[in-house]
């Protein structure tokens, strides 16, 4: 449901956007067009060439959230900003409103690797167009800033209430060796895409909730969102047999860390 609800913010922005440059077609007379000028109103405004359905789906398919984002809490939305240039790609790229530095990060990234657009047209010539497009990004069920868990086997027994382990703010999160993007690029190349879903041509993300132990391996996995046709099974082997991450400290000690990531799916 969030998922439908965010790609309507989007495609409703893109398309507010479009039909306000129509409108303003009606009501400017657009001056004569000039070869490098960035235009902010357009007789025809650029569209991506996937369509805005398609360059939604583009957004939320290949959305990779941020590890620290998800251990902070982080979500909201970061409007990207850059030009359509005249043969259809992109440039000056850059943030509008800055979130949170992964975040900032990740929508950026998105929209470098995005699909090209049909560019701008004004006075019946190509020309360059600035365009702002909302990333949202919305926190999965279940991964609501997890915290350090300290069990007996982590903490003096004083620091123990009676009815389970105490929950702490991390001194240092839990964080995969050398990184996330080392994380992913493991997942990528480790992964074996399912014949069946290749099939049905099934991609997208599988939300998996794992404990990051005191001696840094993966324990505890479980799907927290699912996406069949054999994705599910290959995302928990991916997380069971990745390697170590640095565990999480509290006053100096490593203690247990939950955490859940998504394992993209994407076929090429």
């Amino acid at each position: 449901m969030r998922s439908t609800v965010r790609r309507f913010a989007l495609l409703f922005a893109l398309s507010t956007a479009a039909l306000t440059s129509a409108h303003a077609q009606q009501k400017l007379k657009y001056p004569k067009t000039k070869a490098d000028e960035i235009y902010d109103a357009v007789a025809k405004p650029a569209v991506p060439t996937t369509g805005l359905q398609g360059y939604a789906d583009y957004l939320e398919q290949n959305q990779q959230y941020p590890t620290a984002a998800l251990q902070n809490g982080k979500e909201g939305t970061v409007e990207v900003t850059f030009v359509v240039e005249k043969s259809g790609g992109i440039s000056s790229i850059a943030v509008k409103n800055a979130l949170d530095p992964a975040l900032d990060a990740e929508a950026m990234r998105l929209i470098k690797g995005g699909p090209k657009w049909v560019p701008a047209e004004n006075k019946g010539q190509k020309v360059r167009q600035r365009v702002t497009v909302p990333v949202s990004f919305r926190m999965p069920l279940g991964a609501g800033g997890p915290a350090p868990q300290m069990d007996a086997n982590d903490s003096p027994a004083e620091n123990k209430p009676a009815d389970g382990p105490k929950v702490v703010k991390p001194e240092q999160p839990a964080r995969p060796v050398g990184g996330t993007d080392a994380f992913f690029e493991w997942i990528q190349k480790n992964q074996k895409y399912p014949a069946l879903a290749r099939k049905k041509n099934i991609q997208g993300k599988v939300l998996v909730e794992f404990m990051v132990q005191p001696d840094g391996s993966l324990t505890d996995v479980k799907l927290v969102k699912r996406l069949g046709a054999g994705l599910d099974e290959e995302a928990l082997r991916l997380i069971k047999a990745a390697p170590k991450w640095e565990p999480a400290t509290y006053q100096g000690k490593p203690v247990r860390q939950k955490m859940v990531l998504p394992v993209l799916f994407t076929l090429l």
